[in-house]
């Protein structure tokens, strides 16, 4: 199991996914992106390889505009808000879990994170503790 994310200044959006995220999951989250949020958006990521795919490469160019895309320097997890997230989530929400599944970790782990969701204040320190000079 995967889970991608994004984060804006007020909420955080994220997906999970059954084994990596590939170029066609990316494209999944991206045209739901594009569903909740009105107007243009600015991706900011991370080097992972699925990141630069032709197939996320087009879909973004079929947009026209609506989405612009800029890369993160290489080896940089702490300018990554993300990456707050997920270590929130493995330190505080998935610590000591024991699930028989991993069913059971995935619906824990979409719960966990919705219920994040609804706490703007961890929002704001997921910003915080990325090293972005905001």
């Amino acid at each position: 199991m995967s889970a991608i994310a994004g984060i804006s200044f007020w909420n955080f959006y994220f997906r999970l996914f059954p084994g990596t995220i590939k170029g066609p999951q990316l494209v999944e989250f991206l045209q739901a992106l594009v569903r909740q949020i009105k107007g243009k958006l600015l991706i900011i990521w991370d080097g992972l390889p699925a990141h630069r795919s032709a197939l996320v490469r087009k879909h973004v160019e079929s947009l026209d505009g609506h989405i612009v895309l800029e890369r993160l320097p290489a080896y940089a997890p702490e300018l990554n808000p993300v990456e707050c997230i997920w270590g929130y989530m493995k330190t505080r929400e998935l610590a000591n879990l024991c699930a028989k599944t991993i069913g059971e970790v995935g619906q824990f782990a979409r719960n966990r994170l919705k219920s994040m969701q609804r706490r703007p204040q961890l929002i704001t320190a997921f910003w915080k503790q990325a090293e972005l000079p905001i």
